[in-house]
């Protein structure tokens, strides 16, 4: 069906075992590093997966292609329910489901040639017979994203960052992949050398028709490759919308304090514009507050509807998806920011 998307997840949860507790240390102690967390991504689309550091966004992309244990929740790939695939099945799915990693230092084995690397996921998956056979499609890959064609006999300390991450780029793609997560794939990299990697996987997600989760924590690099944005905190997603809407029309207070903290190339609005500054600590995943998890550092807070009832994500308008109680009062101007707090 046309209208069928690559990827559906839906009310997903993922626990993490933090060892053993108790006066015996025979309870088992779990972290809800993600929790009820839905969205879905269309052929060909881009979803931007933002956040700060341990909200939960690589878990959720991992959990999406089925490298992690799944506590709760389904994902479906294609339409096909693969929460519970297992075994064979798995391996042969992950030929269509792969990865990008952040640190294209540590992502690539220091011991093997360019050559071996890309042509290992040709081997495991059956499409090349051996790493002679492969040699073509190496070499074909490479030119793909930019790479020389002396590089394929060399190792990954001979390249620079932006080098090693086009390398990671063309071992995802060697096995022809139709979604890739995409985990912070120039966090690590000089400014000048992030543009031309997002351009290249803008240019190859137009020739191959690839479907992305972009996942990042710079709102410019993402508003500038992503068709959807979802904000999360704290395990949670809190803004689901079109790019657009999102970087114009944002509702929920976190995402707007993101958006605060992005710098305007013009000196004039740059002083003049409104700057979000959330007070307190990211609370502990393993014993997140009641209510809503941002109630603790909220500009907004109201009573103790926020400090006692759970917030879900919900629609607010036709595709913008807010998780707060007070979203439409936020959104109509009817309730304004603590000024104790900008």
């Amino acid at each position: 069906m046309a209208d069928q998307p690559m990827i559906k997840v839906e009310n997903l949860s993922i626990d993490y075992p933090v060892g053993r507790g108790g006066w015996f240390r025979s309870a088992r102690k779990v972290v809800r590093a993600v929790n009820n967390v839905s969205f879905h991504i269309g052929h060909g689309e881009t979803l931007g997966l933002v956040g700060e550091s341990g909200s939960g966004k690589t878990t959720t992309g991992r959990a999406a292609i089925r490298r992690l244990p799944i506590a709760e929740g389904t994902v479906q790939f294609d339409g096909k329910d693969i929460t519970n695939t297992s075994g064979e099945q798995l391996r042969q799915l992950r030929r269509n489901m792969q990865m990008i990693f952040q640190d294209p230092y540590g992502s690539l084995n220091p011991r093997k040639t360019i050559l071996d690397t890309i042509a290992e996921p040709l081997i495991v998956h059956g499409i090349a017979k051996n790493t002679t056979k492969a040699l073509p499609r190496v070499r074909e890959l490479l030119s793909l994203t930019g790479m020389p064609p002396d590089a394929i006999n060399r190792f990954p300390h001979a390249f620079s960052g932006g080098q090693r991450q086009r390398i990671g780029i063309a071992r995802a793609l060697a096995a022809e992949p139709d979604f890739l997560v995409v985990d912070e794939p120039v966090a690590a990299l000089d400014t000048s050398i992030q543009a031309q990697v997002v351009n290249l996987l803008q240019d190859l997600q137009q020739r191959m028709n690839l479907t992305y989760l972009f996942i990042a924590h710079d709102l410019s690099v993402v508003r500038h490759i992503s068709d959807r944005v979802a904000i999360m905190y704290a395990g949670e997603l809190v803004e689901l919308a079109d790019r657009d809407e999102v970087y114009d029309s944002a509702i929920h207070p976190y995402t707007q304090s993101l958006l605060s903290a992005v710098p305007i190339p013009e000196p004039e609005v740059q002083r003049n514009r409104q700057r979000i500054v959330i007070p307190g600590e990211v609370p502990d995943p393993s014993s997140p507050p009641p209510g809503c998890r941002f109630h603790t550092r909220c500009p907004f807070k109201q009573d103790e509807r926020c400090d006692t009832e759970l917030v879900v994500l919900r629609e607010l308008k036709p595709g913008h998806m807010v998780a707060c109680h007070y979203a439409e009062e936020i959104a109509s101007g009817k309730i304004v920011m603590n000024p104790a707090v900008a």
